[in-house]
């Protein structure tokens, strides 16, 4: 039973620490997933606290995580895991059944699994949970108390360093599409032999003789009994998702909605993609930095655009305003917001293949991204 005991609270402790670093290090994303969930649950008057609730989340499960691996305080941390379960359990449920949204982002970009399979594995965390929290009494530690507690301690801090180090620059480490070094038309491509998705159709056919509408399913539906039925509606519902390419929704379209993603995937030398997913909500600071590597990019045949949803007068409007010399081109607001956690970020992409990512806060000069990306490729 001991070693049950342990198992139990090292698993649940790990769980829980993954969990919280891993969208720590990504503030905004947790707060676009806070978001959605406001959205879904009618309650988007709640937004305004989605980033705070996104940051306290990860750190509670973050700082339980740890008191539970290095046994600290056990009896008051056993007590908190076990609220989380009995707050989370239900929830995950209520998302399985209801799907409000696709991902439940417990894990962030790290580690996607579906709806009910996280309701499944919080049943497994909330057993460890129930086990933990009833034999924390008699769970003995094998190290020193005092030991256990400076080093849960300097993880909790190095921890936040982390958090507050990836909101001012970009997450430390990048587990979604557009991470460093993947190349975007790959990961758009389908698979000849992808798996496709599943539908289940439901028809619906009128009686000629009684009026009765009545349901059908593919296997009995009477489409060639044209006498007495004739068709009424059709309904199709997913049973099945099948194979999604990890890009599928990146376009950069002009302003007649024209795409001309290709012909900037398909350059042979360095594209320079400024991205802001709202320009009214974008930050000045760096625009003096930004348009002197544009007018330097440009005047070296590079090109040099921005990516933003924002509408094309209001784009005009701030091109006029801040002089920029860039082009401006559209895409979706949520794909903006998966390609870089910064508004505005950059972007370098070469045939395709993204060499580099800045937030706002680290944008090179012409200087600086001489010397990393083309005095390297002469050396």
């Amino acid at each position: 039973m001991k070693t049950v005991n342990h198992i139990s609270r090292i698993l649940l402790g790990i769980t829980f620490i993954f969990s919280g670093f891993v969208k720590g290090i990504d503030p905004w994303g947790s707060a676009y997933k806070f978001t959605d969930y406001f959205n879904a649950m009618g309650i988007e008057w709640l937004t305004w606290a989605a980033f705070s609730l996104g940051i306290l989340l990860s750190l509670a499960e973050f700082t339980i995580g740890v008191a539970l691996l290095f046994n600290i305080f056990l009896r008051l941390f056993s007590s908190l895991a076990l609220i989380f379960m009995a707050f989370f359990l239900p929830l995950t449920l209520w998302i399985a059944i209801k799907n409000p949204v696709t991902d439940c982002g417990c894990f962030g970009d790290a580690l996607i699994i579906s709806n009910w399979g996280t309701f499944y594995k919080n049943i497994v965390l909330g057993v460890f949970a129930i086990i933990v929290f009833v034999s924390c009494k008699i769970i003995t530690s094998i190290l020193n108390t005092k030991f256990n507690k400076l080093l849960g301690g300097t993880f909790v801090i190095i921890y936040m360093f982390l958090v507050y180090y990836s909101y001012n620059h970009l997450p430390v480490l990048d587990f979604r599409p557009y991470k460093i070094g993947a190349n975007i038309p790959e990961s758009m491509t389908i698979p000849d032999d992808a798996k496709k998705d599943i539908y289940e159709n439901i028809f619906y056919y009128k009686n000629k003789n009684t009026g009765e509408i009545r349901e059908f399913s593919e296997d009995n539906y009477p489409w060639q009994d044209t006498v007495n039925w004739e068709f009424s509606d059709i309904k199709s519902s997913l049973v099945e998702k099948g194979y999604e390419p990890p890009i599928h929704d990146f376009t950069i379209e002009t302003s007649e909605g024209v795409d001309i993603a290709d012909n900037f995937l398909s350059d042979e030398n360095f594209v320079f993609i400024l991205v802001s997913h709202d320009l009214r909500q974008s930050s000045l600071k760096p625009q003096e930095r930004i348009n002197e590597l544009a007018n330097w990019a440009l005047q070296n045949d590079l090109s040099f655009i921005c990516l933003t949803s924002t509408m094309l007068e209001e784009s005009l409007e701030f091109a006029s305003i801040n002089e920029v010399p860039y082009e401006f081109f559209n895409c979706d607001e949520i794909t903006l917001k998966t390609i870089i956690r910064s508004n505005p970020g950059l972007i370098v992409i070469k045939n395709g293949t993204v060499l580099g990512k800045w937030h706002y806060n680290d944008i090179p000069s012409p200087e600086e991204f001489q010397n990393k990306y083309i005095n390297e490729e002469l050396l």
